[in-house]
């Protein structure tokens, strides 16, 4: 079966299709778009997508399955910044669970982030079980403290020295869930990949009443390959866990947006 099929009753020949296609798969000739190079095809789907005349349908993203846009964009430029501008890192959160098809939900529009050459390939696991948080904060706790012997780091003693004296979870901030991300341990674009996604994730997450942060500390300690904190989690010796949000409800309100440092730019012209 071909990679792509063509209309030719509707197709007009502009070769907008062979223009924003990444990989140059498809080349334009009189009788409209060919397919040169079938096997450099990511599955973007822009070729579909683009098409004026919706003559183009690629089997790796059929137009069956792609959703009609109305108007794009959809907010406008300043709704936008403050959107942006307003998001928080959460490290407060209600002592309140989060019904699971909100979570789930979370994990879907990561899905629709951006990826290298529109790789994907990461997986995901949600938490729920509060004792499995527990136990993951004082796994890390205790990581944290075994490395303080070769090579201290500036916030380890901070972060373990109030720990032990008053109990206070600084790792995993009693957030009622956690969302991993996990990818093949082969994939060379997993890190790179999660970020995207999950920064879909924290922006998402303001829509629906949630709030998220990264869990920095778990994950230094998950990239470290620390076997218990992998056993807990159950990640299997094929796959490596590339990053971890908190993610619940927010405990206080924030009224005010802040400012960054001074923006540096340079123009080439």
């Amino acid at each position: 079966m071909s990679l792509i099929n063509v209309d030719q009753s509707k197709c007009i020949k502009c070769g907008i299709c062979t223009s924003v296609c990444p990989s140059a798969v498809l080349s334009l000739d009189k009788t409209g778009p060919k397919v040169t190079a079938a096997n450099n095809c990511i599955a973007c789907g822009q070729c579909v997508a683009v098409c004026p005349c919706e003559a183009l349908d690629n089997i790796k993203s059929p137009i069956a399955e792609q959703t009609d846009i109305e108007s794009f964009p959809v907010i406008n430029s300043k709704t936008a910044e403050h959107f942006l501008r307003s998001r928080r890192s959460i490290r407060c959160y209600k002592d309140i669970s989060v019904p699971r098809e909100k979570l789930l939900e979370l994990t879907k529009i990561a899905h629709y982030a951006p990826t290298a050459s529109n790789s994907q390939g990461i997986s995901y696991i949600i938490v729920e079980n509060k004792s499995v948080l527990e136990n993951a904060s004082k796994i890390t706790f205790e990581w944290m403290e075994s490395q303080l012997n070769n090579s201290p780091h500036w916030s380890f003693s901070r972060h373990v020295k109030n720990y032990k004296a008053t109990g206070i979870d600084t790792v995993l901030r009693n957030a009622p869930h956690l969302i991993l991300a996990t990818a093949p341990n082969n994939f060379k674009n997993g890190r790179e990949n999660t970020i995207s996604q999950l920064t879909y994730v924290e922006l998402y997450a303001t829509t629906i009443g949630l709030g998220s942060c990264w869990a920095g500390l778990f994950e230094m300690c998950a990239f470290s390959n620390y076997s218990p904190l992998l056993s807990l989690f159950n990640i299997p010796g094929d796959r490596v866990i590339t990053g971890a949000i908190m993610v619940g409800y927010p405990k206080y309100k924030y009224n005010k947006l802040v400012n960054r440092n001074t923006l540096n730019i340079a123009v080439i012209n």
